[in-house]
């Protein structure tokens, strides 16, 4: 009993705190001029929020190098995870996320300020333009970070990879560097509405090299390679089918 209270308290300061940080970290990004300078920003109040939730943040892997630009792809389990790519990317990256996004007010504002790209999912003409712009953002030497499964859903496993991202990777040419989020599920799962106490791990898997400029076959090729890279260390099913 007294376990579940202390639980529910936990939930309740961890969502008051993720409120704030949202807020504040929203207000700093409208103030602060430079894109690399906001997402500096972003990156320390995400480390905030989560140390000040007692959520001990753990990376395995090679360095990211963030003179090197390149396409890092990572499972989606939880809301949290956004936040935790934030924390643990370096400033040179943009995200790729799905267009409703944008009619989230605070959300949408919050992204737009860290240069983030929309993606349509449903429409496949919109899609194709999202799709060339992307690319053009990846010949700018940015790195790019997405969650190829499109979204979570309560069941775990690992999900349908979109190939918008690898696709992106083929046409500058640049590394799919895939990585497993361990944690994210159990501390807020799409069927909770409160956050409980726990811990994450994020391991860095090595670069996938590809082909600049060659065809369907190696996006496939790099597509697959990367979620069997993450299924290796993801305690949870292979789940290959879209999500929607």
């Amino acid at each position: 009993m007294m376990a579940n209270i202390l639980t529910g308290l936990y939930g309740l300061y961890a969502w008051v705190l993720l409120i704030a940080c949202v807020l504040l970290t929203t207000l700093l990004l409208i103030l602060v001029p430079g894109l690399r300078r906001r997402r500096h920003v972003a990156r320390l109040c995400a480390r905030l929020l989560f140390r000040l939730a007692g959520i001990k943040m753990e990376i395995s892997g090679a360095p990211l190098d963030p003179e090197k630009p390149s396409v890092v792809v990572s499972n989606h389990a939880s809301y949290l995870d956004g936040i935790i790519l934030t924390a643990a990317l370096p400033a040179n990256f943009s995200f790729l996320v799905k267009r409703e996004m944008m009619s989230v007010p605070i959300g949408s504002l919050l992204l737009r300020r860290l240069g983030t790209e929309f993606v349509e999912r449903f429409d496949s003409r919109r899609g194709a333009t999202d799709t060339r712009r992307i690319m053009r953002t990846a010949g700018t030497g940015q790195g790019l970070a997405a969650f190829p499964e499109g979204t979570f859903r309560q069941e775990p496993g690992l999900g349908h990879f979109y190939s918008g991202a690898f696709s992106a990777a083929v046409h500058g040419g640049l590394p799919i560097i895939p990585l497993t989020i361990l944690g994210s599920r159990k501390i807020l799962p799409a069927e909770k509405r409160l956050p409980v106490p726990g811990d994450l791990k994020i391991v860095v898997h090595p670069a996938i090299a590809c082909e600049a400029g060659a065809g369907r076959e190696e996006v496939l090729r790099i597509r697959d390679a990367a979620r069997a890279h993450i299924l290796s260390v993801l305690p949870e099913p292979d789940l290959n089918i879209k999500l929607l």
